[in-house]
């Protein structure tokens, strides 16, 4: 497959994603009759994401060691993760609806930014963590490296954050 095609793959499942998310949290209303059958979701969620981070830590630590095959494991084993999560996470919205955050005060001035920096941000990497994937097992490593540099930190604050999130929107607010 050339990259055109690749990158118009990845483009169009980017919209679609951050598109069903949106719609997800912004527009739908699922009337919580569901609420009781998924409320373990966030929780699976939050562990989904605290797996990705331990990978993606893994993955870097492996390639900085020059253990290719350990990142490569380490790195698609972060993918799966975060499809996983992805997955979850969308039955759970479309479900159950969103949680309001209860807390008040300086949890909620903590609460907030970190929210948002993570919607953020976690809609842009879509694109970049596929377009990385695709560089790496297209064997353009030379055009993988740069973008995985870039790719990685915000991917590694992104599930760092989302147990945040749940953690401040679960246990704390």
């Amino acid at each position: 497959m050339g990259d055109r095609v690749a990158l118009s793959i990845i483009g169009v499942l980017s919209l679609t994603i951050v598109g069903v998310v949106g719609v997800l949290l912004l527009a739908h209303d699922p009337g919580r009759r569901w609420s009781a059958e998924v409320s373990g979701l966030p929780a699976l969620n939050a562990a989904l994401n605290a797996t990705c981070a331990a990978l993606l830590v893994a993955g870097w630590i492996a390639i900085r060691r020059r253990r290719i095959a350990v990142h490569r494991a380490c790195m698609l084993a972060a993918c799966v993760a975060s499809a996983l999560f992805l997955v979850s996470y969308v039955v759970y919205h479309a479900l159950a609806g969103s949680r309001p955050f209860g807390g008040q005060g300086w949890i909620r001035v903590v609460y907030v930014p970190i929210l948002v920096s993570h919607v953020v941000l976690a809609a842009a990497m879509v694109p970049f963590v596929l377009t990385t994937v695709y560089r790496a097992l297209s064997g353009q490593f030379d055009r993988h490296v740069p973008i995985a540099r870039r790719t990685l930190p915000v991917w590694l604050y992104v599930s760092v954050t989302g147990v945040l999130v749940y953690l401040l929107l679960y246990h704390l607010g």
